[in-house]
């Protein structure tokens, strides 16, 4: 990738923390896209999963927290994560990585699930202490954390009704106001989900199969560079979630739950809500494809500005684009795994493709009608 400048120095790291960011201090975390920070980013998605190494869990499990449980290994993209099935009935997941990488991802991830403790309006998982008192552990090479496992159905399984998505957009709404109070390390690691990096994935186009996705995918990216991403320092910035997908949201008896917080990130607060409504565009003869369903219960807790209101279709296109380029790009390499890497990309190609007529005024028009809207 070519560079683009220098590296993110200290300075801008700390202008980027904390909830009153001025605004040029925005444009410094909105602008990642460098040689450094990209190069690490892409790097963390290059190596295989460690589920390639020893399985060390129980081990670390009895070390660490003084349980005994049976341990079932569950996909993952990145780290190892495995499923603990205590004597007494309890299920709780052990996530764990010999990365050095990882160490910052952990931080992130324990702290901010333990500053979501105590919020309402939604589910989110209790990080369980280790013997020592700590949220995660680091030893001989191998860092993880243990945390409770959220009982449901992940949103892709349940059947997306108008009153389950709105109900789905509250709870996401809830979780944003609940981060934008979490003070949280490593906010600022490499991420190649962060805006900051989009400029530079079409980079990976290469990957993309021929045909008229690819044409929609670029037109979609160079959409956001010219028109989003000049007006991105505006919007409000937090820490976010980041990838509330349909595999990492939990239908459940009390609320919508959310899990997997390894791509977290201090990015503007609309991203979450562009991202889970990226996910949710299937029904063709809707402007917004389902999505306004979600996008009212969003705005029914957190009313959106005119910029976010005119920016959201951009930005939503751009994720599902961002999705395609990335995982193609994975597939290429682990070839092995490219079913499980490519989950959601037929979701987003259809998405894109009923998103792609939209142009600024058309899409703000769709999202300021959707989050007027009432409960369905």
């Amino acid at each position: 990738m070519a560079d683009r400048g220098g590296p993110v120095n200290d300075a801008e790291v700390g202008q980027c923390n904390g909830s009153a960011v001025a605004r040029r201090d925005h444009l410094s975390c909105a602008s990642h896209s460098t040689e450094a920070y990209v190069r690490a980013a892409a790097a963390a998605l290059t190596m295989r999963s460690d589920t390639s190494e020893p399985d060390m869990s129980e081990t670390l499990l009895k070390r660490h927290y003084g349980l005994t449980a049976s341990i079932a290994n569950l996909c993952s993209e990145v780290e190892r994560t495995v499923e603990v099935n205590l004597p007494d009935g309890r299920r709780l997941i052990l996530k764990t990585s010999t990365r050095p990488e990882a160490l910052d991802s952990f931080r992130f991830q324990t702290g901010a699930i333990a500053g979501l403790q105590g919020a309402a309006g939604f589910v989110a998982p209790t990080v369980l202490r280790t013997s020592t008192g700590a949220l995660m552990f680091e030893q001989e090479g191998v860092c993880g954390y243990l945390q409770t496992r959220i009982e449901g159905i992940p949103l892709h399984q349940a059947m997306h009704s108008p009153d389950l998505l709105f109900r789905t957009g509250r709870a996401l709404a809830r979780l944003d106001l609940a981060l934008a109070q979490v003070n949280v390390l490593a906010a600022h690691r490499p991420v190649l989900w962060h805006v900051g990096c989009w400029s530079r994935l079409l980079e990976l186009e290469q990957y993309l199969p021929r045909g008229g996705i690819a044409d929609s995918v670029r037109a979609a990216m160079v959409g956001y560079m010219e028109f989003v991403e000049p007006q991105i320092s505006s919007l409000v910035w937090q820490v976010t979630h980041n990838d509330p997908s349909p595999f990492n949201m939990i239908v459940t008896g009390q609320a919508v739950g959310f899990i997997d917080f390894g791509d977290g990130c201090w990015s503007p607060r609309i991203q979450d809500l562009a991202i889970a409504a990226s996910h949710v565009v299937t029904d063709p003869t809707l402007a917004l494809g389902g999505a306004e369903h979600l996008i009212a219960g969003y705005a029914s807790v957190i009313p959106l500005s005119r910029l976010e209101a005119r920016l959201l279709v951009r930005l939503m296109r751009a994720r599902q684009s961002a999705l395609i380029l990335v995982n193609c790009w994975r597939s290429h390499l682990f070839p092995a795994e490219a079913q499980y890497i490519k989950k959601n990309v037929a979701r987003a190609e259809r998405g894109l493709s009923i998103l792609t007529p939209l142009d600024v005024t058309s899409g703000e028009a769709a999202v300021v009608a959707a989050a007027s809207s009432a409960l369905p």
